[in-house]
Parts: structure tokens; sequence; C-alpha cells
């Protein structure tokens, strides 16, 4: 059985990008995916500092490598902070890209974000998808930028706009139609 594992940048109460690591996660689901769902703020790590290696690599990256290395597919969701990536998602990027064998070249990654703005996480996915693309990563084609957030979902946390729910639906589809060779 294909495996995903799915996270989000914010681990903020109500976060839409939250809400969108859920519904991405109820797709995978549907589709027969064994869906793992994380939150980063369960993996405590100090700010990257390569003054902490070799000793002081906190354990949780070691953790969080090693879920990445178990699955076949990652779902990241992110909210964008001045047009990047917010520091939550780069410091766990960054100690993950730090972890042997690289936990980014197993599985098939798929990115999306929410914003209050109507560019929809353009900017930060850009810059998402060129980091995990420098570290091996493997990213599916597509945007899911979506914006403005207050008229994205509907009181079950599904998408109203049919642009949207196809783009899931392409996500979806590459997520468990993509293989490394």
């Amino acid at each position: 059985m294909t495996t995903a594992l799915t996270l989000s940048g914010s681990i903020r109460q109500g976060s839409r990008n939250r809400m969108l690591q859920e519904h991405v996660g109820r797709k995978l689901d549907a589709a027969g995916v064994a869906v793992t769902a994380i939150s980063l703020g369960d993996f405590d790590m100090p700010i990257f500092n390569e003054d902490l290696e070799p000793d002081h690599v906190p354990e949780a990256a070691g953790r969080l490598a090693e879920l990445w290395r178990s699955h076949d597919a990652v779902f990241i969701a992110t909210p964008e902070y001045n047009g990047g990536l917010p520091p939550l998602l780069v410091n766990a990027l960054a100690w993950l890209s730090r972890q042997k064998p690289s936990p980014f070249r197993h599985p098939v990654i798929g990115i999306g974000g929410v914003s209050s703005g109507k560019y929809g996480t353009i900017w930060a996915l850009s810059h998402l998808r060129d980091s995990l693309s420098k570290v091996g990563g493997l990213v599916v084609p597509g945007l899911l930028g979506i914006g403005p957030d207050e008229q994205a979902f509907d009181e079950n946390g599904d998408f109203i706009e049919p642009a949207i729910i196809r783009k899931v639906d392409t996500l979806v589809h590459d997520l468990t139609h993509i293989k490394r060779g």
C-alpha cells in the first residue's frame, strides 16, 4: 500500500494550512493511501547551527528524517511569511538536510499553501520547490497556491472553488502515480 506523510509549516490553532494538510490527507486516504499526519510542533529542534554537530543533533531530527524515508509521498502545506517560508519549516528542512541517508531522496513531494492574499503563497511555494529540488527532492508539478483563505473553505473544511478542487485532485493523482526511479 502507498503511504503518505502530511505536515504543515504552521502550528497555529485554526491555521488554514493545517486545514489544507487535513484536506489533502482525507483525499489521499480516499485514494487508498495510508496517511500519517504530523505536526512539526511535536519535533522539538533548536535553531539549526552547525556548531551543534555532531554531538548535539536533536533526536527529533532523526525521527523526522525516518518518517520521510519510510513514506512513499510527503505533502507539505505552508503559509507564506513576508514572501518566504515560515521559520518553523525552514528550520525543520535544515535539520533534515543534515541527516544521512538523505530523507529527501525517497518520497515524492507535493507542496501547497493557503494565505490571506490573492497570490496564495506563490512566492513561498516557489522557494520551497527550489529548496527541495536542490537537496534531491522530487516535487510533483503544479502549484497549489490558495487565496484569499477566508473564501477558500466551506464549513466542513472542503474547498469551494472548482479550480482549487481540480488542483487538489491533480496533486493527489500525482502523489499516487509518480514514482522515484
